[in-house]
Order: structure tokens, then sequence, then C-alpha cells
């Protein structure tokens, strides 16, 4: 889209690997106080080639090759510093514990982590506006509703688009659109470059076979939705009507991602089954400790095809009510051990084995309680177009929705939650699955909630 770098990501890891190459020479440089010979340079720029494939995985799961993420600068150098910290840990445990790779001396080591701090500050700060220096095009928004609000506000208060609306039409202020004055006065006297309209608004149809001719004026076309896509990550639920699903999703995704996903999520459940096997002992034997009672709980959830689905959870409450929010014979409160197996994720471990039965997947949207299905089913219109998929552990809208509700009725942010659950169903892929999966990773050690 006009306005946002596509290839940003790509600029943005290409500026890292000079800012580390860079930072090598700087290293030797200020080691030696000499110029380096390019033998001593290329003698180093082996180890350190492999360190930095791995410190981009970190910069990656930091979230420092994503759109939003890098151009918020007030948070940069603190987003930088824990990516870097992390990064000095693998650092120093790859050459001091893998003797082939050892710097010598290692004064090196540590005189380059804080030299590729600082270059790396510097250039993602300053990069954010060499990757936006071009000059802002004026911009002309046609639409209506919340979504048209929020992508002006969205796209004016953010330095990171080379786009400025500076004219908008709501289409629900007015009775029917003039091209000759509301469109091309404007375009010409405010010296448009680029008009964004929600084409599928039934009062911009009068207006569209005008708007052809001022493609010869070197005009941009957008369409609304496109964009707020593009820019939030979600589909605009003004979009979603029989229409766009008949578009854009299919009940038959590619045969060799489904293969591909469903090989990976076994091995990947098999191997942390294996590595989690003392946290799980240590669960049962808390929760038997503290007052006897069952282990595990039974959750029925809504999962592929509204198919029903036990999920296993381990017991962090009184007794197993099935998720019930309310209404129960008796007050059903979390126990001392529960409340440290949720706060350290240890209660979904059990999880991983609904993932090798094929109950859900690793990535996907996350499994509802029935009832609340219910209930969003009849008000939420296509709610139920989330279940066309298996659903997931953790999702896309896990990562990015921060007001999804936990437990109780809330039709609005669920609405939200269904934005992000099918801008995934939409997108999905191998790679969208690894993104989420980073991000994820991301969070838990973050110790936020998803």
């Amino acid at each position: 889209m006009t306005g946002f770098h596509r290839n940003e990501p790509i600029l943005l890891f290409l500026g890292d690997v000079v800012a580390f190459l860079l930072s090598l020479w700087l290293t030797l440089f200020i080691r030696y106080w000499t110029i380096p010979s390019a033998t001593l340079f290329l003698t180093l720029l082996t180890p350190f080639a492999i360190l930095f494939f791995v410190w981009a995985i970190i910069f990656f799961i930091s979230g420092l090759y994503e759109k939003h993420t890098v151009i918020l600068k007030s948070r940069l150098p603190n987003i930088i510093l824990n990516a870097q910290i992390t990064n000095s840990l693998i650092a120093v445990l790859f050459f001091y514990f893998i003797p082939y790779f050892g710097v010598t001396p290692k004064t090196n080591l540590f005189i380059y982590l804080v030299v590729s701090f600082c270059i790396l500050l510097y250039w993602r700060i300053k990069g954010v506006d060499i990757l936006g220096s071009k000059k802002k095009e004026n911009g002309l928004l046609i639409g209506s509703g919340k979504e048209m609000i929020e992508l002006r506000e969205e796209v004016n208060h953010n330095p990171k688009y080379n786009l400025k609306f500076i004219s908008s039409i709501d289409l629900d202020e007015v009775e029917a659109l003039d091209f000759q004055e509301d469109i091309l006065k404007r375009v010409y006297s405010e010296n448009i470059k680029v008009v964004v309209i929600d084409s599928r608004n039934e009062k911009s149809n009068p207006i569209l076979p005008h708007l052809y001719n001022l493609i010869f004026s070197n005009i941009k076309f957008i369409d609304m939705h496109r964009v707020y896509e593009d820019i939030f990550d979600r589909v605009p639920l003004s979009l979603v009507k029989n229409s766009w699903f008949l578009e854009n999703i299919s009940a038959s995704p590619n045969p060799v991602y489904i293969f591909l996903r469903r090989f990976a999520e076994i091995a990947i459940s098999i191997f942390l089954l294996v590595i989690t096997a003392p946290f799980t002992i240590f669960a049962i034997i808390m929760i038997k400790l503290h007052d006897g009672g069952v282990i595990f709980s039974h959750q029925n959830r809504v999962g592929q095809n509204n198919h029903t689905i036990k999920l296993l959870k381990f017991r962090t409450m009184d007794f197993d009510d099935d998720g019930k929010w309310s209404g129960a014979s008796r007050e059903n409160r979390v126990t001392s051990i529960g409340r440290f197996l949720r706060k350290s994720r240890i209660d979904e471990l059990p999880q991983l084995w609904n993932v090798l039965r094929g109950d859900i997947s690793l990535i996907g949207p996350r499994p509802e309680f029935l009832n609340p299905v219910k209930h969003y089913t009849e008000q939420i219109p296509y709610y139920n177009i989330r279940h066309i998929v298996r659903p997931g552990l953790s999702g896309w809208a896990q990562i990015y929705h921060e007001q999804h509700p936990h437990h109780g009725i809330d039709v609005d942010e669920t609405s939200n939650k269904l934005s992000y659950d099918l801008h995934y169903i939409k997108n999905q892929s191998f790679l969208l699955d690894i993104r989420i999966a980073l991000r994820t990773i991301q969070i838990l050690l973050s110790r936020k909630g998803i």
C-alpha cells in the first residue's frame, strides 16, 4: 500500500547486517587502535556470522521486524536492550563453551557487545526516518464508520507512513456524492495523490466510473479495507458479508501446508512433553499433596466444525466445574497451588495431549466454552466461521488482541477478537504459524498473558 513499505522488514534486516559488520570492524579498531587487517576481520567473521543468525532470531521474537513495534521510538531502547541482554548471554555461552568458535582475547567479545548495542540502537532509531524519508503524499479518505476513523488517526499520527489524509468524506453524513464538488475540486485544490475509498459502500458506487479518468492524472486508488487490514492485521468487520467469505475463505486449505503443520505439531508436542515431564510430575505431586483431589480438569470446548472437544488441563480450582463462570452449586475458588500453576503456565501442559490426539493444533483460534459460543453465535454475525479450522493453544487473536475477555460474556470485544481470527483464517500459512509461535514464546518469557 502507499505509505507503508512492504519491504521494510527486509530493509531493517539488511540494516542490522551492516550494523553487525560495522560493530565487528569498530571492535577490532578500538581493541588494537589500528585499521584491522582483512585477515583478522575475516577470521572473526565466521563465528560472529553464526552468532548474528541466532541474534536475528531473537530480534524477530522480540518483534523488531514487525510493522508496529519497530516504529515506537520511545520503546525501542528498552526492546533492544532486552534483546541484547539475551543475545549477550547467548554470545558468552557460545564463545566460552564451544572452543572451536572461541574469540581470543575475550576482551573483543565484550567490546563488541557494547559497540553493537550502541550502533543498533542508533540505526533502529534513525532507520525509521531513513525508511520513511519519502515526502508524504496528500490523501483523500472516503468511507464510513469507526474503521474509517481508526485508519485516519493511525495514518495521520504515525510518522511511519508516507501518506497523510488531509481530507476525508464520511459517507454516513452525506446523502449522495457529487463527483465534481466533493471529489474533483478537492483532488486538484489540495493536490491529492492518493484516494483511499470504501468501494463496497453503496454510496460510492455512482462515482466509481468517474474515478477512472483520474487514473490518467497519476492519482492512485486503494481500497480502504485492504489498507485497514494491512495496517491493523485484522479484517474490518464492516467488510464481513457473504461475498467476503466466498472470496477469501476455503474449507480446504493447501494439503502441503496441512501435512507440514500436522507433522510439525506432532514432533513438537512429543518433544515438549518429554522436556516438561519434570514439571508434569511436580504438578501431579503438588495437587495430590494439597487436597488429594483429581489431577486433571476436563473442559468441554467447541472445536473444528462445531464438534465438542474435551480440553485437558491440570486442576487449579477446588473442583472441576467444566469452566462454568457462574451458577455452580457451591463457590469454586482457585487453589494456592493452582495460582502458581496458572502463573507459570504449567496447568496448560496436558493440552499437548489434545494436540497429539488432533483435538487442537499448536496454532489456531483459541477454543471457547460451549455456552459462550452459543451466545456469541446468536449475537455476532458469522461467529461460527472461526470453527472452520482446528482451534489452537495460541493464535493471532491471543497475541494481538489485548482486550479479549477471559471470564464472562463480552460481545463487543469478542467481535473485535473475531476480526483477528478471520485475518488468520484468511492468511493461514506455515510461515504465519511460525511467526505466531515465536511471538507466543516472547510473550510467555515476558510473563504477559495470552
